[in-house]
Protein backbone atom coordinates (compact mmCIF):
# COMPACT_ATOMS: atom_id res chain seq x y z
CA UNK A 1 0.00 0.00 0.00
CA UNK A 2 1.61 3.54 -0.59
CA UNK A 3 0.14 6.85 0.66
CA UNK A 4 0.35 9.75 -2.24
CA UNK A 5 0.87 13.16 -1.77
CA UNK A 6 -2.06 15.47 -2.76
CA UNK A 7 -0.92 17.66 -5.23
CA UNK A 8 -4.29 19.36 -6.18
CA UNK A 9 -6.74 20.49 -4.00
CA UNK A 10 -10.01 20.44 -5.23
CA UNK A 11 -13.14 22.46 -4.07
CA UNK A 12 -15.74 20.27 -3.51
CA UNK A 13 -16.67 17.14 -5.08
CA UNK A 14 -17.87 18.40 -8.65
CA UNK A 15 -16.13 20.86 -9.47
CA UNK A 16 -13.12 18.60 -10.01
CA UNK A 17 -12.37 17.39 -13.38
CA UNK A 18 -10.95 13.61 -14.02
CA UNK A 19 -7.81 14.83 -14.78
CA UNK A 20 -6.77 16.72 -11.85
CA UNK A 21 -7.93 13.85 -9.36
CA UNK A 22 -4.99 12.20 -7.39
CA UNK A 23 -4.97 9.69 -5.03
CA UNK A 24 -4.47 9.46 -1.25
CA UNK A 25 -3.98 6.04 -1.22
CA UNK A 26 -3.33 3.11 -4.20
CA UNK A 27 -4.74 -0.21 -4.40
CA UNK A 28 -3.69 -2.22 -6.82
CA UNK A 29 -5.15 -5.58 -8.36
CA UNK A 30 -3.55 -8.54 -6.59
CA UNK A 31 -4.78 -6.47 -3.39
CA UNK A 32 -8.42 -8.36 -3.76
CA UNK A 33 -10.47 -11.19 -2.16
CA UNK A 34 -13.50 -12.68 -3.73
CA UNK A 35 -16.15 -13.41 -1.11
CA UNK A 36 -18.18 -10.89 0.91
CA UNK A 37 -17.94 -11.22 4.97
CA UNK A 38 -16.52 -9.28 7.90
CA UNK A 39 -13.86 -11.37 8.48
CA UNK A 40 -12.10 -10.75 5.92
CA UNK A 41 -9.28 -8.25 7.06
CA UNK A 42 -8.34 -4.72 5.31
CA UNK A 43 -6.19 -4.16 2.32
CA UNK A 44 -5.58 -0.28 4.05
CA UNK A 45 -7.12 1.28 6.71
CA UNK A 46 -8.06 5.12 6.01
CA UNK A 47 -9.42 8.59 7.19
CA UNK A 48 -13.30 10.00 5.90
CA UNK A 49 -12.57 11.75 3.05
CA UNK A 50 -9.69 9.82 1.88
CA UNK A 51 -9.24 9.10 -2.51
CA UNK A 52 -8.41 5.86 -3.22
CA UNK A 53 -7.09 4.56 -6.84
CA UNK A 54 -8.42 1.17 -7.12
CA UNK A 55 -7.01 -1.34 -9.99
CA UNK A 56 -9.67 -3.96 -10.68
CA UNK A 57 -8.98 -7.20 -12.36
CA UNK A 58 -11.86 -8.59 -14.98
CA UNK A 59 -14.26 -10.78 -13.65
CA UNK A 60 -12.90 -14.28 -14.51
CA UNK A 61 -9.10 -12.86 -12.29
CA UNK A 62 -7.35 -13.43 -15.89
CA UNK A 63 -8.73 -16.54 -17.18
CA UNK A 64 -10.19 -14.74 -19.91
CA UNK A 65 -7.22 -12.83 -20.73
CA UNK A 66 -6.87 -10.57 -24.23
CA UNK A 67 -5.69 -13.88 -25.98
CA UNK A 68 -8.46 -15.99 -24.60
CA UNK A 69 -9.91 -18.74 -26.70
CA UNK A 70 -13.39 -20.58 -26.27
CA UNK A 71 -11.70 -23.46 -24.69
CA UNK A 72 -10.65 -21.49 -21.74
CA UNK A 73 -14.27 -20.27 -21.18
CA UNK A 74 -15.18 -24.07 -21.48
CA UNK A 75 -12.55 -24.46 -18.52
CA UNK A 76 -12.98 -21.89 -16.24
CA UNK A 77 -12.30 -22.28 -12.73
CA UNK A 78 -15.81 -20.39 -10.97
CA UNK A 79 -13.40 -20.28 -7.66
CA UNK A 80 -11.89 -16.75 -8.70
CA UNK A 81 -14.99 -15.32 -10.21
CA UNK A 82 -15.49 -11.38 -9.12
CA UNK A 83 -11.97 -10.47 -7.61
CA UNK A 84 -12.71 -7.34 -5.84
CA UNK A 85 -10.07 -4.69 -4.95
CA UNK A 86 -9.92 -4.26 -1.31
CA UNK A 87 -11.48 -4.15 1.55
CA UNK A 88 -10.90 -0.22 2.60
CA UNK A 89 -11.69 0.08 6.60
CA UNK A 90 -13.02 3.80 6.87
CA UNK A 91 -11.58 4.94 10.51
CA UNK A 92 -15.04 6.83 11.67
CA UNK A 93 -17.27 4.11 10.09
CA UNK A 94 -19.82 3.32 13.08
CA UNK A 95 -22.78 0.40 12.37
CA UNK A 96 -25.85 2.86 11.23
CA UNK A 97 -23.75 5.38 9.70
CA UNK A 98 -23.61 5.96 5.75
CA UNK A 99 -20.74 5.55 3.76
CA UNK A 100 -20.30 7.28 0.44
CA UNK A 101 -18.87 6.48 -2.47
CA UNK A 102 -18.14 9.40 -4.73
CA UNK A 103 -17.35 7.79 -8.25
CA UNK A 104 -14.55 9.80 -9.54
CA UNK A 105 -12.95 8.57 -12.45
CA UNK A 106 -12.48 5.65 -14.68
CA UNK A 107 -9.73 4.35 -16.79
CA UNK A 108 -10.08 1.67 -19.25
CA UNK A 109 -7.53 -0.63 -20.14
CA UNK A 110 -7.18 -1.87 -23.54
CA UNK A 111 -9.48 -5.28 -23.98
CA UNK A 112 -12.89 -7.03 -22.30
CA UNK A 113 -14.86 -10.02 -23.17
CA UNK A 114 -18.23 -11.39 -23.34
CA UNK A 115 -19.61 -14.45 -22.68
CA UNK A 116 -22.50 -16.93 -23.04
CA UNK A 117 -22.21 -18.76 -20.08
CA UNK A 118 -23.66 -22.68 -20.68
CA UNK A 119 -26.37 -22.37 -18.26
CA UNK A 120 -26.45 -18.99 -17.07
CA UNK A 121 -27.96 -15.75 -18.42
CA UNK A 122 -31.82 -14.99 -18.74
CA UNK A 123 -32.39 -17.23 -21.68
CA UNK A 124 -29.94 -20.16 -20.99
CA UNK A 125 -32.47 -22.40 -22.05
CA UNK A 126 -32.43 -21.09 -25.56
CA UNK A 127 -28.79 -20.36 -25.19
CA UNK A 128 -27.07 -23.17 -23.92
CA UNK A 129 -24.15 -23.35 -25.87
CA UNK A 130 -20.97 -21.73 -25.03
CA UNK A 131 -19.76 -18.44 -26.67
CA UNK A 132 -16.67 -16.09 -26.39
CA UNK A 133 -16.07 -12.76 -27.45
CA UNK A 134 -12.62 -10.33 -27.08
CA UNK A 135 -12.54 -7.00 -28.22
CA UNK A 136 -10.16 -4.24 -28.44
CA UNK A 137 -11.03 -1.19 -26.30
CA UNK A 138 -10.47 1.99 -27.91
CA UNK A 139 -9.43 4.14 -24.97
CA UNK A 140 -9.00 7.61 -26.86
CA UNK A 141 -12.83 7.65 -28.50
CA UNK A 142 -13.99 5.34 -25.77
CA UNK A 143 -15.48 3.30 -27.75
CA UNK A 144 -15.57 -1.21 -29.05
CA UNK A 145 -16.64 -3.17 -32.26
CA UNK A 146 -18.90 -5.14 -31.29
CA UNK A 147 -18.63 -6.61 -35.14
CA UNK A 148 -17.61 -4.91 -38.55
CA UNK A 149 -20.84 -3.11 -38.59
CA UNK A 150 -21.27 -2.53 -35.06
CA UNK A 151 -19.48 0.25 -32.96
CA UNK A 152 -20.80 0.89 -29.58
CA UNK A 153 -19.84 4.02 -27.14
CA UNK A 154 -18.44 2.66 -23.73
CA UNK A 155 -19.68 3.75 -20.46
CA UNK A 156 -17.63 2.07 -17.86
CA UNK A 157 -18.34 1.56 -14.10
CA UNK A 158 -18.50 -1.22 -11.43
CA UNK A 159 -20.76 -4.27 -11.18
CA UNK A 160 -19.35 -5.04 -7.92
CA UNK A 161 -19.01 -1.99 -4.70
CA UNK A 162 -20.18 -2.92 -1.67
CA UNK A 163 -19.00 -3.28 2.15
CA UNK A 164 -18.82 -5.87 4.68
CA UNK A 165 -22.16 -7.77 5.50
CA UNK A 166 -22.84 -8.30 9.12
CA UNK A 167 -21.66 -12.67 8.75
CA UNK A 168 -19.04 -14.67 9.60
CA UNK A 169 -19.98 -17.04 6.15
CA UNK A 170 -17.96 -16.21 3.69
CA UNK A 171 -20.81 -14.96 0.78
CA UNK A 172 -20.43 -15.51 -3.02
CA UNK A 173 -20.17 -11.98 -4.60
CA UNK A 174 -22.88 -13.36 -7.31
CA UNK A 175 -25.99 -12.11 -5.86
CA UNK A 176 -26.41 -8.52 -4.84
CA UNK A 177 -27.74 -7.98 -0.94
CA UNK A 178 -28.38 -5.24 1.72
CA UNK A 179 -24.52 -4.80 1.58
CA UNK A 180 -24.69 -3.62 -2.33
CA UNK A 181 -22.09 -6.06 -4.09
CA UNK A 182 -23.20 -7.34 -7.86
CA UNK A 183 -25.52 -4.75 -8.24
CA UNK A 184 -24.58 -4.58 -11.66
CA UNK A 185 -26.54 -1.10 -12.37
CA UNK A 186 -24.79 0.83 -15.21
CA UNK A 187 -26.16 3.97 -14.28
CA UNK A 188 -23.73 4.18 -11.59
CA UNK A 189 -21.26 5.77 -13.07
CA UNK A 190 -18.40 8.67 -12.52
CA UNK A 191 -20.20 11.46 -10.95
CA UNK A 192 -22.54 9.42 -9.30
CA UNK A 193 -22.02 8.73 -5.17
CA UNK A 194 -23.51 5.68 -3.85
CA UNK A 195 -24.71 5.35 -0.74
CA UNK A 196 -24.35 2.18 1.50
CA UNK A 197 -25.52 0.82 4.81
CA UNK A 198 -22.62 0.48 7.49
CA UNK A 199 -23.15 -2.97 8.95
CA UNK A 200 -19.81 -3.57 10.47
CA UNK A 201 -17.21 -0.99 11.76
CA UNK A 202 -15.47 0.40 9.50
CA UNK A 203 -17.68 -0.49 6.80
CA UNK A 204 -14.82 -2.48 4.59
CA UNK A 205 -15.40 -1.43 1.45
CA UNK A 206 -14.46 -3.89 -1.92
CA UNK A 207 -14.90 -2.63 -5.58
CA UNK A 208 -14.31 -4.64 -9.18
CA UNK A 209 -16.54 -6.59 -11.89
CA UNK A 210 -16.05 -3.93 -13.62
CA UNK A 211 -17.51 -3.75 -16.93
CA UNK A 212 -16.86 -1.37 -19.94
CA UNK A 213 -20.30 -1.19 -21.27
CA UNK A 214 -23.81 -2.86 -20.27
CA UNK A 215 -27.09 -2.71 -21.06
CA UNK A 216 -29.97 -2.14 -18.31
CA UNK A 217 -30.82 -6.28 -17.05
CA UNK A 218 -27.03 -7.73 -17.96
CA UNK A 219 -29.85 -10.39 -19.94
CA UNK A 220 -26.96 -13.04 -21.66
CA UNK A 221 -25.26 -12.88 -17.88
CA UNK A 222 -22.13 -10.65 -19.21
CA UNK A 223 -21.38 -7.46 -19.61
CA UNK A 224 -17.83 -6.35 -21.07
CA UNK A 225 -15.81 -7.63 -18.90
CA UNK A 226 -13.04 -5.51 -18.42
CA UNK A 227 -10.16 -4.33 -15.65
CA UNK A 228 -10.10 -0.73 -14.95
CA UNK A 229 -8.79 1.41 -12.87
CA UNK A 230 -10.98 3.50 -10.64
CA UNK A 231 -10.50 6.38 -8.50
CA UNK A 232 -12.97 7.12 -5.31
CA UNK A 233 -13.68 8.70 -2.42
CA UNK A 234 -15.11 7.57 0.88
CA UNK A 235 -16.81 9.80 3.09
CA UNK A 236 -18.69 8.61 6.74
CA UNK A 237 -21.72 10.39 6.81
CA UNK A 238 -23.73 10.17 10.53
CA UNK A 239 -26.56 12.94 9.92
CA UNK A 240 -27.61 10.64 6.75
CA UNK A 241 -31.20 8.73 7.89
CA UNK A 242 -30.27 5.46 7.80
CA UNK A 243 -31.14 3.45 5.06
CA UNK A 244 -31.94 -0.37 4.66
CA UNK A 245 -30.18 -0.95 1.11
CA UNK A 246 -27.56 1.09 -1.31
CA UNK A 247 -29.02 4.50 -2.91
CA UNK A 248 -27.27 6.66 -5.18
CA UNK A 249 -27.60 9.66 -7.14
CA UNK A 250 -26.37 11.85 -9.81
CA UNK A 251 -26.79 15.72 -10.70
CA UNK A 252 -30.06 14.23 -12.92
CA UNK A 253 -31.76 12.22 -10.16
CA UNK A 254 -31.92 10.77 -6.92
CA UNK A 255 -32.21 6.57 -6.83
CA UNK A 256 -32.86 3.63 -4.51
CA UNK A 257 -32.24 0.21 -5.05
CA UNK A 258 -34.20 -3.05 -4.07
CA UNK A 259 -33.05 -6.84 -4.27
CA UNK A 260 -35.25 -9.70 -4.38
CA UNK A 261 -35.65 -13.26 -5.48
CA UNK A 262 -38.39 -11.88 -8.39
CA UNK A 263 -38.95 -9.11 -9.93
CA UNK A 264 -41.82 -8.41 -7.96
CA UNK A 265 -40.22 -8.76 -4.63
CA UNK A 266 -37.20 -6.58 -6.00
CA UNK A 267 -39.61 -3.51 -7.15
CA UNK A 268 -42.05 -3.64 -4.29
CA UNK A 269 -39.13 -2.50 -1.78
CA UNK A 270 -37.34 0.09 -4.49
CA UNK A 271 -41.33 1.92 -4.75
CA UNK A 272 -41.29 1.53 -0.59
CA UNK A 273 -37.58 2.44 -0.36
CA UNK A 274 -38.28 5.73 -2.51
CA UNK A 275 -41.19 6.43 -0.34
CA UNK A 276 -39.53 6.40 2.97
CA UNK A 277 -36.46 8.41 1.56
CA UNK A 278 -39.28 11.07 0.40
CA UNK A 279 -40.77 11.28 3.89
CA UNK A 280 -37.42 11.38 5.63
CA UNK A 281 -35.76 14.16 3.50
CA UNK A 282 -38.82 16.11 3.02
CA UNK A 283 -42.02 17.73 4.10
CA UNK A 284 -44.55 15.56 2.22
CA UNK A 285 -46.94 12.80 3.71
CA UNK A 286 -46.49 9.49 2.77
CA UNK A 287 -49.61 8.97 0.50
CA UNK A 288 -49.05 12.19 -1.28
CA UNK A 289 -44.79 10.45 -1.72
CA UNK A 290 -45.96 7.81 -3.34
CA UNK A 291 -48.44 9.54 -5.57
CA UNK A 292 -45.53 11.53 -6.59
CA UNK A 293 -43.35 8.53 -7.65
CA UNK A 294 -46.32 7.31 -9.40
CA UNK A 295 -46.01 10.16 -11.81
CA UNK A 296 -42.69 11.09 -11.88
CA UNK A 297 -40.79 7.79 -10.31
CA UNK A 298 -39.08 6.05 -12.85
CA UNK A 299 -38.14 2.15 -12.08
CA UNK A 300 -35.53 1.08 -14.16
CA UNK A 301 -34.14 -3.60 -13.81
CA UNK A 302 -30.78 -2.82 -13.55
CA UNK A 303 -29.97 -6.78 -13.55
CA UNK A 304 -32.13 -10.21 -13.82
CA UNK A 305 -29.02 -12.85 -14.33
CA UNK A 306 -27.23 -12.66 -10.59
CA UNK A 307 -29.13 -15.38 -9.35
CA UNK A 308 -30.93 -16.13 -6.37
CA UNK A 309 -31.30 -12.18 -6.38
CA UNK A 310 -32.56 -9.76 -8.95
CA UNK A 311 -32.14 -5.60 -8.43
CA UNK A 312 -34.70 -3.01 -9.19
CA UNK A 313 -34.08 0.57 -8.90
CA UNK A 314 -36.10 3.65 -8.74
CA UNK A 315 -35.11 7.17 -10.19
CA UNK A 316 -36.56 10.46 -9.25
CA UNK A 317 -35.76 13.93 -11.21
CA UNK A 318 -34.02 16.21 -8.36
CA UNK A 319 -35.93 19.02 -10.47
CA UNK A 320 -38.97 17.71 -8.66
CA UNK A 321 -37.06 17.30 -5.71
CA UNK A 322 -36.05 20.87 -5.39
CA UNK A 323 -39.55 22.24 -5.26
CA UNK A 324 -39.98 20.06 -2.55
Amino acid sequence: MRKIIILFITIGFWSCSEKAIEPDYILLADQKHNKFSKLIPPAITVPSGSVIQAVTSEASDGQLHKHAVLNDLVNIDFGPIHPLTGPVFVEEAEVGDVLAVDVLKIELHDYGWQAIVGGFGFLSDRFPNPKLNIHEIDKVNKTMKFNNNVTIPLKPFAGVMGVAPDTEEMLSTIPPRENGGNMDDPSIVVGSTVYFPVLVKGGLFSIGDTHAVQGLGEVCGTALEAPMTITYRLRVLKDKPSIQEPQYETDEYYAVTGFGSTIDIATKKAVNFMVDYLIANYDISAEDAYMLCSLVGDLKIAEVVDVPNMLVTMHFPKSILNQL
